[in-house]
């Protein structure tokens, strides 16, 4: 039986909050509600796992207290379209940490909650294990997400495009074709996010170097935007392989994955051997 929690984000707002298992805690931002079955086939026909939630939570569970939150989620619906600032995005998850009575955490988080992990690890001393995925820690792809995310949020002020379908009639990939399906404060949100992180050098970042941390995305994991969206190439597999050998040096632990794209190495089949196999390495499991 899940213990329950509520947390009190930065801008006031009230997350659930669930922690299931017992061990090391480990916060894992996710998404437990069952989707409907339309929502669940559109996500498997563009390359995503609807049960990604329930099963990294089921697995984990067996050798930690994992505290879950959907975080993405609740700002979905709990848009905070000005003040989405490392800071306080760093707050909301040690808010989420502190709601669990965890004093100590590790912390997985995927794509942009893989990024929020890297902020949260320059703002606290209480992590102790960082593993991101889909995300790299070295040469991020700030500018031309900032670029993306204007675009978006420009979109998403628009009337609809007559041309437009909705996103589960359109070809997979073809995001010029798919409508816009978010309002300007959802889309603004993550434009202030990547404002504030313009001036942030992931080169001089400094993570504590006892702090153990891991990195994995898919090779294959870039996306090349229209105009529309930005006309930029949002990199994520490229940069972690070039600066693999650096980031191994720095204490990381790396993995590029071969022939995987960014969704594909986000389902629990391919996320829950890598991140059980190193979290019992750094030893963050119970005996």
């Amino acid at each position: 039986m899940a213990e329950t929690a509520e947390a009190v984000l930065h801008d006031g707002s009230i997350i659930p909050v669930t922690i299931h298992g017992d061990g090391p805690a480990l916060l894992v931002p996710a998404r437990l509600e069952p989707y409907d079955s339309t929502a669940a086939e559109t996500m498997r026909k563009w390359g995503g796992d609807p049960d990604l939630g329930p099963a990294m939570v089921r697995r984990l569970s067996r050798s930690n207290r994992v505290i879950v939150a959907d975080y993405e989620g609740h700002r979905m619906s709990h848009p905070a379209a000005e003040t989405l600032t490392p800071d306080h995005l760093a707050a909301d998850l040690l808010g989420i940490a502190d709601a669990a009575a965890a004093d100590e955490f590790g912390y997985y988080g995927y794509s942009w909650l893989a990024l929020s992990g890297l902020q949260l690890s320059l703002r606290t001393s209480r992590l102790r294990a960082l593993a991101m995925g889909g995300f790299p820690p070295l040469g991020g792809p700030y500018q031309s997400m900032l670029a993306v995310t204007r675009a978006a949020h420009a979109k998403s002020a628009q009337k609809p495009d007559p041309a437009w379908v909705p996103i589960d009639d359109a070809e997979p990939g073809d995001w010029d074709a798919a409508a816009v399906q978010t309002t300007e404060a959802q889309t603004l949100q993550f434009v202030t996010l990547y404002e504030a992180l313009q001036d942030f050098d992931d080169s001089v970042a400094e993570v504590p170097r006892d702090l153990p941390r891991l990195a994995f995305a898919g090779a294959d994991d870039q996306i090349d935007y229209s105009p529309q969206w930005g006309g930029v190439q949002v990199l994520i597999g490229e940069p972690l392989a070039r600066h693999q050998e650096a980031l191994v040096a720095a204490g990381w632990d790396v993995q590029v994955l071969p022939g995987l794209d960014h969704l594909g190495a986000m389902h629990s089949s391919v996320v829950l051997p890598i991140l059980t196999g190193w979290l019992h390495k750094v030893g963050w499991v119970k005996d």
